[in-house]
């Protein structure tokens, strides 16, 4: 099973570092994930460069697609010729966004009805766009998932693990990359914002 982990210029590194981090400790179980590039070098809103390791045609085959966010995300959602290379399809695919990475689900027409979570400096422009926003870290309906917070990318990382491999999985990545001490809490609080992110409005 393979990750595409849409980094686009510009990007948050917290949003696609620790996704793609999470989720390739799973690697021998099968699930891998990759920065997902729409040109060759992307640069971090920091300044870090970094070379994809997937064009963007990747994300037509890969089995889960997560929509990184960054401080040029408003300039990708109005950019046609860029936005038509992400063809989705969630009836095949799990697709999350993390934080302005909604924007992006937003304008391919992918939340419908579906309330989201984002950050606080993207929801005026994600409610502009017709979406409710979740005062969460998490929410997902089907295989349609967003997250709000830089750290709640972890959660959306649980999402892909628990959904692709089992609950168990996501625990084993959880309790490792705990802070010593806290492996219990953090295991939980991450399972718990799945469960409860996955069970709202139902």
């Amino acid at each position: 099973m393979q990750v595409a982990v849409v980094t686009f210029d510009g990007f948050n590194e917290l949003d696609s570092f620790i996704a793609s981090a999470l989720i390739n400790r799973c690697r021998k179980e099968g699930l891998e994930a990759f920065i997902t590039t729409p040109t060759p070098v992307v640069t971090s809103m920091n300044g870090v460069e970094v070379t994809g390791q997937r064009p963007m045609e990747f994300v037509t085959e890969a089995d889960v697609v997560l929509i990184g966010s960054g401080v040029k995300t408003r300039d990708v959602v109005a950019d046609d010729r860029l936005i038509s290379t992400v063809r989705l399809d969630p009836s095949r695919q799990l697709i999350g966004s993390q934080c302005s990475g909604a924007l992006v689900l937003a304008r391919l027409g992918l939340l419908g009805d579906m309330p989201a979570c984002t950050d606080m400096k993207t929801r005026p422009f994600v409610e502009a766009a017709g979406v409710t926003v979740l005062d969460a870290p998490f929410h997902a309906e089907g295989n349609i998932a967003t997250a709000g917070g830089c750290l709640a990318s972890q959660y959306l990382a649980t999402w892909v693990i628990t959904r692709t491999l089992g609950e168990g999985s996501a625990r084993d990545v959880l309790d490792y990359v705990a802070p010593i001490g806290e492996n219990q809490d953090t295991v939980e609080r991450a399972l718990r914002a799945v469960r409860t992110g996955e069970a709202a409005l139902r």
